[in-house]
């Protein structure tokens, strides 16, 4: 089995390389083999670059590299990888360092064992370390999440997690159209009404980044998640 794991890159020149590290040095049970695939959304840095070089140091790794002529937003970037992945599983990685790939093991438990087709990994639950951040973001995904929970019937505790997992067969059969942070609202809302979908939520570790460090979203994302939860589960129906 195949684990595709989806890594939308947007100015990340400086740590890519760091992230890529952690993906390839993780050890996935089950024999569960690795893609990477790399989208970079029109960086303006020499994010390219330093893929190019790493690709370049580390041939035996399954690298797929993509890249958007222009910048559409993160959502257009996973659509992108969503698309090129090639392996039973897809899991979505950033490329910041707020998340552990050591943690994939985590998410891959329940599917490997025969429970789950999607897998989120929450940050909210569990005994995972968490660095203490943002006061009214943590307030803002909680409550967003309990929105998205009303109309979904699911009981998530962090809908808007980096770390979802899911079976190929599920995610691409979505039509996912939001392209920027929507993704995550529309998702969710898209993959609760798959047929006999089962959903599984496993505690996972959070090294969050301020803005100084290259934290990008923002209030207005917040408001087009509100957005998102409304139109893909209230108007969709």
């Amino acid at each position: 089995m195949k684990l595709s794991i989806i890594i939308p890159a947007y100015n990340e020149g400086r740590t890519i390389h760091r992230i890529l590290d952690k993906v390839r040095d993780a050890q996935l049970i089950g024999d569960v083999q690795k893609e990477i695939v790399v989208v970079n959304d029109c960086s303006k840095d020499d994010t390219e670059q330093a893929i190019q070089r790493y690709m370049a140091e580390n041939t035996s790794l399954n690298i797929q590299y993509r890249k958007h002529e222009v910048n559409k937003g993160k959502g257009a970037a996973l659509h992108t990888g969503i698309k090129q992945a090639s392996g039973e599983l897809i899991v979505i990685q950033d490329a910041d360092l707020e998340y552990d790939p050591n943690e994939f093991n985590i998410l891959l438990k329940p599917i490997l064992d025969g429970f789950a087709d999607v897998v989120y990994g929450s940050r909210f639950m569990g005994g995972k370390p968490h660095r203490i951040l943002f006061f009214w973001h943590t307030i803002g995904n909680k409550w967003l999440t309990f929105a998205s929970n009303m109309f979904t019937n699911l009981n998530l505790t962090d809908m808007e997690t980096c770390y979802k997992m899911f079976r190929a067969e599920v995610i691409k059969s979505l039509e996912l159209k939001e392209q920027r942070f929507g993704f995550e609202p529309e998702v969710t809302a898209k993959m609760s009404r798959y047929p006999n979908v089962r959903v599984y939520e496993v505690g996972i570790s959070y090294y969050g980044r301020t803005y100084e460090e290259g934290k990008k979203i923002g209030w207005r994302d917040g408001v087009r998640a509100i957005w998102c939860i409304l139109k893909y589960n209230l108007w969709a129906k």
